[in-house]
């Protein structure tokens, strides 16, 4: 059984910075693609951003150019780099690792306010 723990949310100003970290219980590049959703309260799960086995990344419209997915093997973590945050980008964020089954953390609140 695959676990995924989700840190590094908080409380942050708009136009501030996050880093939000995925440990895994299992070695990351045995996915095929490592991912980071975002649910916002009364909304639907959406996509946020998503990094291959072989590093290719993609993003969300919304996300472009503010966020940054990346993944450290070593560690067996994938992390992701959000700037210039709006109250948009409020939700609880959720990392995802697919492979023969998909696998979600629990997730970790990120709420935008001043």
């Amino acid at each position: 059984q695959v676990q995924l723990a989700e840190s590094g949310g908080g409380l942050v100003q708009p136009g501030g910075s996050l880093r939000l970290s995925c440990a895994a219980s299992k070695n990351i590049v045995s996915f095929d693609y490592m991912a980071w959703y975002r649910q916002a309260p009364g909304e639907q799960r959406e996509f946020v951003a998503v990094i291959t086995s072989g590093g290719s990344t993609n993003y969300a419209d919304s996300v472009k150019g503010r966020f940054t997915i990346s993944g450290d093997n070593a560690k067996n973590a994938v992390y992701l780099q959000m700037n210039s945050l709006k109250p948009e980008d409020t939700a609880v964020y959720f990392c995802q690792a697919s492979g023969a089954r998909a696998y979600w953390g629990r997730g970790t609140q990120v709420t935008v306010s001043s």
